[in-house]
C-alpha cells in the first residue's frame, strides 16, 4: 500500500503544502553588530536598514533626546506589546526580535542598535528583513515606520 492509495489526492495535496509552508521560516541569517555596523541588506527589496547605503534599502534611524538605557526600555515595552514578536537577544545597546506573520508563518529579523551621540542625542538603528522570499511588499518598512511612531509617542508622555 503506498501514501497515495492511503490519502486521497486533496488530503495529499493538503499535507505537501503544509511540509512545503513548514520551511518558510527560513534559515538564520548571520546576524549581529561588526564594526558597529549591521549586516548589509541583500539586493533583494526585503530589507531596510538605517545603515544602508542605497536608496532602496536606507530608512532613517530613530532619533530622540533621551539616554540610551530609555531608548532601550522604550523598546522593549513596544516588541514586547507586539503580537507574534519574540525579543531573542539583548545587550547593553543592541536589541534583536522575530516578527512571525500571521498565516504563512515567516520570520523577520528586526535589530536596533542604540547609540549616545551626545548626552543629549542618542540615535537608535535599525535593521528589519525578511529570512525567505524576494520581496516583502514593504512589511519591514510599514514595521519600522510603525516602531518609530510608537516611539515618538511613547516619549512624549514623559
Amino acid at each position: 500500500m503506498t501514501l497515495e492509495t492511503t490519502l486521497n489526492k486533496p488530503t495529499l495535496t493538503a499535507l505537501l503544502c503544509l511540509l512545503l509552508l513548514s520551511g518558510c521560516s527560513g534559515t538564520m541569517p548571520k546576524l549581529g553588530i561588526e564594526n558597529g555596523q549591521f549586516m548589509a541588506c541583500p539586493s533583494s527589496p526585503n530589507c531596510v536598514s538605517s545603515q544602508a547605503g542605497d536608496e532602496a534599502h536606507f530608512i532613517e534611524p530613530i532619533k530622540t533626546t533621551g539616554s540610551t538605557s530609555t531608548a532601550k526600555n522604550t523598546l522593549l515595552k513596544i516588541l514586547n506589546g507586539s503580537t507574534r514578536t519574540t525579543v531573542t537577544q539583548t545587550g547593553d545597546n543592541y536589541i534583536r526580535a522575530e516578527f512571525v506573520s500571521l498565516f504563512f508563518r515567516f520570520v523577520d529579523d528586526v535589530e536596533f542598535l542604540i547609540l549616545e551621540i551626545t548626552p543629549e542625542e542618542t540615535v537608535v538603528h535599525v535593521r528589519s528583513a525578511s529570512r525567505v522570499g524576494h520581496s516583502d511588499f514593504g512589511v519591514n518598512r510599514k514595521r519600522i515606520e510603525k516602531i518609530r511612531d510608537q516611539f515618538t509617542a511613547m516619549n512624549k508622555d514623559h
